[in-house]
């Protein structure tokens, strides 16, 4: 099962996918997670990608953010297969995926702007362990990490002015993939409970 989750920021594809990954035992890929990581370890890449992309709400060139996903895929935990969290985000991004892997479903989860611009001006991530919090699954202790004790802060992306101009970017760049992958395509509303949502997932991800 190679998959990849669709959606505007905010729609719960990275929940959703480190959730159904680990059920099914497969690896979960988020493009934001691995930009994130270099960034935050000081390398040349990471950092240049945050100052100049993602921190202010735009894409990552495409060169760099290909390079990037052909040498994860290659790794020995996505041989049983994966779901793709961020990426492809562009029509050039899903062409250099159809030579490197098949894909085998794409789940697109809605949701509406107002309740986007909610959910991620009110998530919070762990300094330590990264880990998301938000309106659906909040912390135990406000402001602390459940499971390493971590101060939980605000992310720079996740800034209500930064969620505007994300949005406007899914619009103009990935939502043609949506056309795209019309005959692999299967919609999921991403305003019903968390729960709700996976098992609609796990049963699009089902069917043949």
């Amino acid at each position: 099962m190679n998959a990849i989750f669709l959606g505007p920021p905010g729609t719960g594809k990275g929940t959703q996918a480190e959730r159904i990954s680990v059920e099914l035992g497969i690896a979960h890929i988020s493009t934001g997670e691995m930009f994130r990581q270099l960034a935050n370890e000081g390398n040349p890449v990471g950092v240049e990608a945050k100052e100049k992309y993602w921190g202010k709400g735009n894409l990552v060139p495409d060169d760099l953010t290909i390079k990037l996903v052909k040498e994860r895929l290659a790794k020995e935990d996505c041989k049983k297969g994966f779901i793709l969290d961020g990426f492809p985000r562009t029509i050039p991004q899903a062409e250099a995926l159809d030579k490197i892997t098949k894909i085998s479903k794409v789940i697109d989860i809605e949701s509406s702007e107002e309740i986007i611009i909610k959910r991620l001006s009110n998530r919070r991530q762990c300094s330590k362990c990264k880990k998301i919090y938000g309106i659906d699954v909040p912390p135990k202790k406000e402001g602390i990490c459940d499971i390493c004790q971590g101060k939980l802060i605000q992310r720079d992306d996740d800034r209500e002015e930064v969620i505007r101009d994300r949005l406007k970017v899914y619009e103009k760049q990935t939502k043609p993939l949506i056309k795209y992958y019309k005959e692999k395509l299967i919609t999921v509303d991403g305003e019903q409970p968390i729960d709700k949502i996976k098992q609609d997932i796990i049963k699009a991800i089902s069917l043949k």
